[in-house]
């Protein structure tokens, strides 16, 4: 159990840190935020304002993780590996999008095809090497079921489907977490709270863990403490970066932090076993990604009709005067009322014996 506090405090400390560090030397080179022409016209104040600060994110994740193992002398395990991996490449394909949109100067970055290339290369090596990867009880670190909060055992994808399966995961979740990260600390703030969610499951199956034999109530799932870890640390990483990143925010973490956290998000919804509760965990990414899907499916079946004035919907409020800080904040809440939602969920799972 320290070892979820020291990954906490570690990334934290870096994260508080070496933001300000990332802040200065991002200034001196140039690497500033590009704003979209047709979004609200309060944002293009913003131009300009460092960005590409995920990688504070995803080092202190990386290095707050492997320093708690070398201090409480743990193997690292399969499960965080993994879940670390999917998270640094996801934050690589961000990097290079960044990058482009800053060499450029334009508020687009790497084509869609090569984006796809890049998530599903990331996807297919998380994928395969979660199914392949056993421990001395046969335990991989992912299963081709379905889950809600355990596997659903008659809902077995296969190989091939779970991979297909992993990418639609992944790709949706780190859309999801870009798309929020519209406003100042919006999404470092929603993913705090997101990833302390799977703290809290990740201690709970550990300490409900079935061992060898499975039985009502236990958890098959394999490393949930260090996944714990991994999670304590990204939540660490977010509640140090947000300190720089809420409003008015001095760095944007770009698609170098959104997409790797949302890559970490949907990693451990795969490992925990708990995919479909990851929608109500994360149900404030969710509603940001469904009203994009929902602004764009209306134009193109309804004749250039839009249902929302703009999406993502944070931008809806924004157009009609709400205050910045106001929006954030009042989606903060929503995120963290669908938290603690999906925790009660998963608890009451557990009296049930689901």
């Amino acid at each position: 159990m320290r070892a979820v506090l020291y990954a906490t405090a570690i990334a934290l400390i870096l994260s508080l840190v070496g933001t300000p560090i990332a802040i200065r030397m991002f200034t001196r080179r140039g690497y500033g935020q590009e704003i979209r022409e047709d979004g609200p016209q309060t944002h293009l104040v913003k131009r300009g304002t460092p960005t590409m600060g995920g990688m504070v994110i995803v080092l202190s994740t990386l290095i707050a993780y492997f320093l708690t193992k070398a201090i409480t002398a743990k193997v690292p395990t399969s499960s965080a590996l993994l879940v670390l991996l999917l998270m640094a490449g996801m934050g690589v394909v961000g990097f290079v999008d960044d990058f482009i949109k800053i060499r450029n100067r334009r508020s687009l970055g790497l084509r869609a095809k090569a984006k796809l290339v890049g998530q599903c290369l990331v996807t297919l090596t998380f994928a395969v090497l979660a199914l392949r990867l056993r421990n001395s009880m046969g335990l991989t670190p992912a299963s081709d079921h379905v889950s809600v909060l355990h596997d659903v055992a008659w809902l077995s994808l296969g190989p091939v489907v779970f991979v297909l399966w992993s990418y639609v995961l992944i790709a949706g979740w780190s859309n999801a977490v870009n798309l929020t990260d519209g406003q100042d600390g919006l999404a470092t703030g929603a993913s705090a709270m997101a990833f302390a969610a799977y703290v809290v499951i990740g201690v709970w199956q550990y300490g409900q863990s079935c061992g060898t034999t499975a039985t009502a109530g236990c958890y098959q799932v394999r490393d949930p403490l260090d996944l714990a870890t991994v999670a304590a640390a990204v939540m660490g990483a977010c509640f140090g970066f947000l300190w720089w990143n809420a409003a008015p925010a001095k760095i944007y973490m770009g698609d170098t932090g959104s997409l790797a956290l949302g890559g970490a998000f949907a990693g451990l919804s795969i490992c925990t076993r708990t995919e479909a509760l990851a929608v109500v965990i994360g149900g404030l990414f969710m509603m940001e990604l469904m009203s994009v899907v929902i602004q764009v499916g209306s134009y193109k079946l309804r004749h250039g009709k839009r249902v929302f004035k703009m999406a993502p919907i944070h931008h809806t409020f924004e157009l009609m005067d709400w205050p910045e800080v106001n929006i954030t904040i009042r989606f903060w809440i929503i995120g963290g009322l669908c938290v603690i939602l999906g925790l009660g969920i998963f608890y009451g799972g557990f009296e049930a014996n689901w």
